[in-house]
């Protein structure tokens, strides 16, 4: 496979940090061709805005969907965008590894999702869901929580974790054509003894050998229909 790991938080020594060096230690040896966007330490802007364009559609008024149909057409998105572009559409498997803060992705990753996956590129044209540019990919969320696990159960106190992630799994991976794989969740490390996150550890090392014989969750990405 050709993995690309986007990884997002400020703190390098993190657990989340942690998740991304698995992965690449568990994957590389596997035959796997792993790359790695480490957003913080690239000093990914997370705004969207004319930085993204090396030239305008419209000088006069700033329409992002416009501008990127006219980048998409001209190949003329700033280095920062088009690299990322690039690793995306060159890999077929894609990880975010992230810490979930506020029930979401951090600003530095959304901010990503809002520059790379750019209209013309990466959807548009009826390109989306099961017709979406990115498919045959696969994708899959590696994530920490500052809450325990039964906090996001059905019924918890923060709420049916399906839930939450599903402007995540449908709204950006399963939108642009990828199938999305069952995420890798650590509930509260920084709450676990020693033992306990290198049991983690060990459980993503698992998940990551059987990766390629992982199920999708299909189109309903874990959300059964009301």
């Amino acid at each position: 496979m050709k993995v690309l790991i986007v990884h997002a938080h400020p703190e390098p020594r993190s657990f989340v940090g942690a998740l991304r060096d698995v992965a690449v230690e568990e994957l590389t040896p596997l035959g796997h061709e792993v790359r790695v966007s480490d957003l913080h330490a690239i000093g990914f802007r997370a705004d969207t805005g004319r930085h993204d364009f090396l030239e305008a559609a419209d000088a006069g008024y700033l329409k992002p969907q416009r501008e990127q149909m006219h980048a998409s057409e001209r190949g003329t998105f700033a280095p920062d965008v088009g690299a990322e572009i690039e690793r995306l559409l060159w890999a077929d498997t894609v990880l975010w590894t992230f810490p979930l803060w506020w029930f979401s992705l951090p600003a530095i990753l959304k901010g990503w999702v809002d520059r790379v996956f750019v209209m013309g590129t990466i959807y548009g044209g009826g390109r989306i869901y099961a017709t979406g540019a990115l498919k045959g990919r696969r994708a899959m969320l590696a994530f920490t929580t500052g809450g325990p696990a039964a906090s996001y159960a059905p019924g918890g106190f923060n709420g049916d974790l399906n839930l939450l992630l599903y402007p995540i799994h449908h709204g950006m991976l399963w939108f642009t054509g990828m199938e999305v794989l069952p995420p890798f969740v650590v509930y509260g490390p920084a709450r676990m003894s020693d033992e306990e996150r290198a049991a983690a550890l060990d459980a993503w090392r698992e998940r990551l050998r059987g990766i390629e014989r992982l199920a999708p969750l299909g189109p309903d990405c874990g959300v059964p229909a009301a």
